[in-house]
Parts: C-alpha cells; structure tokens; sequence
C-alpha cells in the first residue's frame, strides 16, 4: 500500500514590511467595523471545485430568504433580511453575482466561468440578537466580505520559504513521477538540451518557460486532477502574462552558477515572482481573512485514481500550511489577524446518492486529517462537509435483477462520456454511481481499491421552482451547514 504522505504545517515566513502592512490593513478594517462589524470571508478551492457557484448560491439564497434549515438565525427567525452593498475597496474588481446568477437560472442554463483572478463582494445582514442587551438595543448588523480567489494562487504560497534551488528540486521530483511521464515528457526533453550554466538568452527562457507551463497546463486535465503544481500564476497571469516574473523554470545545476548564467537568470525571475506576484497577495489580502472555506473536487480525485488522491491530499496539506491560524483574542483580531475557523467542503455531493454523502465527509476528514491535527493543535477548528452549492440531480431506488440500486437523475453535460456512450447535454439519464470505498485506506493505492465508480458531469437544473416572491429557488445539499459552521457566531 502506498504510504499517505503527511507533511509539517510551515507558515510562510513573512518580513517585517508584510507584518507592518498586515497590521495597518488590519488596524484599518477594525476602525471602519466600529459601528459595523465585518467579518472577511475567504473562499478558494482546488481544480474545478465550484467556488463560483459556492459564491452564487449562498449570496441568492441569503438575498431571497431561501429555506436553509440548518442556518440558525434564518431557521429561528432571527434573520431580518440581506442586501448586497457597495464594498469600500474600489481597487478589487467585484464578483460578478448577477451575472454568474443569470447563466445558472436562464433559459439555457450553463455553468459560470472558472475563478480566474481575485474579486469580492458585500452583504450587509440585518439580524435579531440571541444576547439579551443587544436585543434591548434594537435589531444587529453585519457585514460579510466575500474574497473570492483561484486556489492555484494560493498553492503559491508555500514557495515564500522555498529557495530557487528547493522550488527546483521539488518541481523536478514531480515532473519526473511515473503518473507525470506523458505530460512531463516534452519539458524534461527540453530542459536536458540546455546547459544552465550557459550565458542567459531569452529563446532558452522562453523555450523552457513555455514548455513547463504546457506541463503544468496538461496535468490539470480531467484524467489527472494533479493539484500541487505550482507556480500556480503561471496558469492564470492575468495582465502579467509574458512578463519576466513569469518567464522561468526549474533547473538543475552541477556546479556553482556563474552571474550572467541562464540559472542565475531565472534565479532572479523567481524571486521577483514571490517578490511582487506572491507577498502582495499575502499581504494584502490573505493575511486579513477572518474565516475560510476550502473547495474541493473529491470525486474527481477518486474517479482519477490513487496518484490522484495522494496529490489531493498534499494539496489540502500544504494549503493548510499556509494559513495564519489560530483562536483570536480582542488584541491579534485588530492587529495580527487569524483564521479561527476552516470549512473543507467535497463539493457536487449530487453526484452520489445520499447514503454515500456521510462516507464522502469521512474520506474528506482522511484526507486532511494530518493537517487538521496541526491546525487544531494552534486552536482553529476544522470541519469536512460534503455540499452541492446547486443540486443538479434528483434521486430514485431501482430493483435490477433482485438488487435494489440506490440512483441518481441528471442530464449529464455535452461531451460526458461512460463506457462507450457519449452525452449529447439534452437527455436526462438515471445512474448508479457505484458505492465509495469504504476502507479509507484503500483510496491511496489503486490495488487494494478495485471499486468501479461512475461520475458524470451534470448540467444545472431547467425547471427550477420559484418562491412566494417569484424569486428563483437554488436547490442545495448542506451549503446552509458550511454557512452556519463559517459565520453563526457572529449573529448569535
């Protein structure tokens, strides 16, 4: 059996100038959450795990006062109402709610575009206090600040206490693993043709650069799932692209490197890429989050197989590793914030009839459990969830040859393929999906683990229900838990 890998939590290191920032933003969210506290709400996830549709749904459903019984303020009556509003910080572009909102709920629904930079959004809550001088003083008010991100930028910030050599090193182990040998093939040709220590020339970096980035792209298809492959920006660069900041690779060297080498080169280039891409992210707005919610496509993993699984499991272990965590007291609230609070939610829980929902938590909890020892022991608390942001399927029981099947009903995507059969995205199917392992032991290595699952892609729903205010229903699987889990103490 293979081993499952579990690493020491190392906070990236932080410099003086970063702490100083962190303070000062900070200091500045509690000035202006004097009258109105807010609460900053992270939420990222790792490849395909639906943050948009996470985002979307638990904004609609605060904003229509949808039925979400394991709220508490909402399920007690205590929750006067939501309104989004303008956020403070004009700088950061704004989560394109209604818009996401209009794809899943028109005629011909389809799902939002994927994360791709940073944006946030405002929700004012209105509520009735449980704390009897607070309810004496009228009706409470709460701001939450949504920070949406791609959890590719936040698998960069383990690099900040990596040096070139170590990013290298680590980079060049992955690429070289049997699971990475089709992808990896065509870099690992190109990197053996150039001499690092040869005089830098920007065709060598762009060969190289080029190369990598089309190995890191290709391990993200859906038959891999591969997550722990950074630098992340690299896939996502925004404005940035083809800048030299992103212009490097790995390399190996034999002996010391001269100055004006290619390694030295691209030396430089990555640590201007933790320099100005890497802290000001971590500066500026992850170090200021209050809670987090961790998205991840489980079922992908488990389809994918153990290398997978494995690589799922280092993800959400160095994911973990990056957060300032801890309990918080009035004085590290105001100037060294911590993440007190983390939701790791398996999403597209639709897929899998509910029985298997309460295995799914359990291989999530398996999955980060290392991690979570360590985040608990420093006083956060962690929590696995298994969620649909959006339910996309109904479920019914079937006898086929004396055996009851426990099934789903969906309308898989256009292109889904099982077996021979490929979906053309109009006809509803029912489907078993195959029970989850349920030795845990066993989703690490593809011997013991002779499981045969069936997982489809489905589209939203077409005929959704609408409520007494002719306002759409967003049918969801537990996102009223995740919410209650992230925020319910704040409105108590």
């Amino acid at each position: 059996m293979k081993k499952v890998i579990k690493k020491k939590m190392t906070l990236p290191p932080a410099n003086i100038s970063d702490e100083i920032g962190i303070a000062l933003n900070n200091i500045g969210d509690a000035a202006t959450g004097i009258f109105t506290p807010t609460l900053r709400l992270g939420v990222t996830g790792l490849a395909r795990a639906g943050k948009t549709i996470y985002i979307t749904s638990l904004i609609h459903n605060l904003l229509s006062n949808a039925k979400m019984p394991e709220f508490e303020a909402m399920a007690e009556g205590r929750l006067v109402g939501a309104k989004l509003v303008e956020h403070p910080n004009k700088a950061i572009p704004r989560f394109a709610y209604e818009q996401h909102l209009a794809d899943l709920t028109n005629n011909a629904p389809k799902w939002p575009k994927s994360t791709n930079r940073i944006s946030q959004i405002r929700i004012k809550l209105k509520y009735q206090s449980k704390d009897w001088l607070k309810s004496r003083l009228g009706q409470s008010e709460l701001y939450i600040d949504i920070i949406d991100y791609p959890g590719e930028w936040l698998l960069d910030l383990p690099l900040l206490s990596l040096s070139f050599e170590q990013f290298s090193e680590q980079a060049l182990k992955r690429a070289s693993r049997p699971e990475s040998k089709n992808e990896a093939k065509d870099f690992l040709v190109a990197l053996k043709k150039i001499n690092a220590n040869k005089e830098a020339n920007e065709t060598d970096a762009q060969i190289l650069s080029n190369s990598f980035k089309q190995y890191l792209t290709d391990s993200r298809k859906d038959g891999l799932a591969l997550s722990t492959l950074p630098p992340g920006r690299f896939l996502l660069p925004g404005d940035m692209q083809d800048s030299p900041a992103l212009t490097f690779s790995p390399l190996t060297l034999q002996k010391k490197a001269n100055k004006n080498s290619l390694y030295a080169m691209f030396e430089r280039r990555y640590e201007a890429y933790k320099t100005h891409v890497i802290r000001p992210f971590f500066r500026n707005h992850f170090a200021r989050l209050d809670r987090q919610i961790i998205l991840i496509d489980a079922l992908q993993a488990l389809n994918a197989g153990a290398s997978a699984t494995l690589d799922l499991q280092s993800a959400l272990s160095e994911t973990l590793s990056c957060f300032r965590i801890g309990s918080n007291n009035f004085i590290s609230h105001i100037i060294a914030k911590k993440i007190d609070k983390i939701a790791i939610a398996a999403t597209k829980a639709d897929h899998l009839h509910h029985t298997s929902h309460q295995q799914l938590a359990a291989i999530v909890n398996s999955l980060a459990a290392n991690a979570a020892k360590n985040a608990k022991f420093s006083g956060a608390e962690v929590k696995a969830f298994a969620l649909a942001s959006i339910r996309t399927t109904s479920e019914e029981t079937r006898i086929e040859e004396g055996e009851k099947l426990n099934m789903i009903v969906g309308t898989p995507q256009k292109g889904e393929k099982l077996g021979d059969q490929t979906f053309n995205g109009k006809s509803e199917i029912a489907l078993f999906p195959g029970d989850l392992p349920k030795n845990l032991e066993s989703i690490f290595d593809d011997k013991a683990n002779d499981i045969e699952l069936n997982f489809l892609r489905f589209l939203p729903q077409k005929k959704l229900k609408l409520n007494k205010n002719g306002e759409v229903i967003l049918p969801q699987i537990r996102l009223d838990q995740t919410l209650e889990y992230l925020i319910g103490d704040w409105i108590k």
